[in-house]
């Protein structure tokens, strides 16, 4: 069966002039890189700019080649992906790395160690004997990831760029004060602060999101007992992953979401890869998870709209959403729902996105209270919930 990527809005029109983004294709397996290379020519917008079967050979190809995007494998000789990666970074910080690796327990592990190391995004490859049927879908994801994080390459580099003419001066001159007026855009309107305690933090998040996640909930934990629920876009078994490092980090107690699991205080639930994760009030004092393979919405599933969709019912007022970084405008919908029904939403801001992509949705659909740098959001709840419990 021919493979025929959807080109995507994105591509919808590519112009010849237009920046392509550059692409270093770094698989010991000329399989993989046959297939993939073979794929991404097709792109107007792509550029295979290197080609390379080990880590080792990547970073000296990384010095010549100016990638934007480097698709990463992880287990090769002479020097495997996770190895390679601080250095591909050191030499390129401005790359955005997607790490490419089988549905394996192991290779989850290392995905996750590997994106908290810095880099931006995972893939899951088809194993080869599934390959002439996974195939498709593995390269239409790939190419929506080197797009997005494209696009978030050349704007890192372009900031790095402006830093560097800057005077030594105005270079170490501090930011702008953060906060939800500072950090709003200009053209965005924010809504009032919510006047009620959270009973459930529903977060949604993308590209960049494990190590966000991680960042913010290990300072959130410290303060609020709130139950958390957690829609992260991953494959099946990663998510299993993920929960298990967001305990190591935070100490507190985060699985991947079962049905019929009762949502408890000082929990974290995690919405299992290729399932859809809802709440449910079963009576007046219990709510439950439930999941479903209902079709994907904003190409993911798990979603965050059926998630906050959900919590709108369940909890109206006293809900919280948080958006973290992400490609795409998963979450917009649901968070409109939430807000209707007199939740409240807080948004990660551009500066502090790896993709401002979900975020940006959400501002602009003008639900949020708050827009802000991922190190301001685990504090502003963490006053909001105090503020409200006295």
């Amino acid at each position: 069966m021919p493979l025929t990527p959807s080109p995507g809005p994105a591509a919808a029109g590519v112009p010849q002039a237009v920046e392509r983004t550059r692409v270093l294709l770094v698989d010991d397996s000329t399989v993989y890189r046959t297939l993939v290379r073979r794929e991404l020519v097709k792109c107007a917008d792509i550029e295979i700019v290197g080609s390379c079967g080990d880590g080792k050979s990547a970073i000296r190809a990384i010095e010549t080649t100016e990638a934007d995007v480097i698709v990463l494998d992880i287990e090769m000789p002479i020097m495997d992906g996770l190895t390679a990666l601080p250095k591909l970074i050191e030499a390129r910080p401005s790359v955005k790395v997607i790490m490419a690796s089988t549905l394996t327990v192991r290779n989850a592990d290392i995905s996750m160690r590997a994106l908290q190391m810095g880099a931006a995004e995972t893939v899951a490859k088809p194993t080869t004997a599934k390959l002439a049927d996974d195939a498709g879908r593995f390269i239409e994801e790939l190419i929506r990831k080197i797009r997005a994080l494209g696009e978030a390459a050349r704007r890192s580099e372009s900031r790095q760029a402006r830093r560097q003419a800057l005077p030594a001066g105005e270079q170490r001159r501090p930011s702008a004060p953060s906060g939800p007026a500072a950090a709003a855009p200009l053209d965005i309107s924010l809504r009032p602060a919510p006047t009620r305690a959270p009973e459930l933090i529903a977060v949604g998040s993308s590209t960049g999101g494990p190590k966000a996640l991680m960042s913010m909930l290990e300072v959130l934990v410290k303060t609020v007992k709130t139950p958390i629920i957690v829609t992260q876009h991953m494959p099946a078994t990663f998510t299993a992953i993920l929960a298990e490092h967001i305990t190591r980090a935070t100490g507190r107690p985060a699985v991947e979401a079962a049905n019929g699991m009762i949502v408890q205080a000082e929990r974290i639930y995690v919405a299992p890869g290729d399932y859809h994760m809802t709440v449910r009030r079963d009576s007046r004092t219990q709510v439950t998870l439930h999941l479903d393979q209902n079709p994907p919405e904003n190409f993911c599933r798990p979603s965050v709209d059926p998630m906050l969709r959900s919590v709108a019912g369940c909890y109206g007022a006293t809900a919280l959403a948080i958006i973290l970084t992400g490609m795409g405008q998963d979450g917009a919908q649901g968070a409109k729902g939430l807000v209707a029904a007199g939740g409240a939403v807080i948004a990660q801001d551009q500066a502090t996105s790896v993709v401002w992509g979900m975020p940006q949705a959400a501002a602009k659909a003008g639900v949020c209270s708050a827009i802000l740098p991922l190190d301001d959001i685990a504090p502003y709840v963490s006053r909001l919930a105090m503020r409200h419990a006295a």
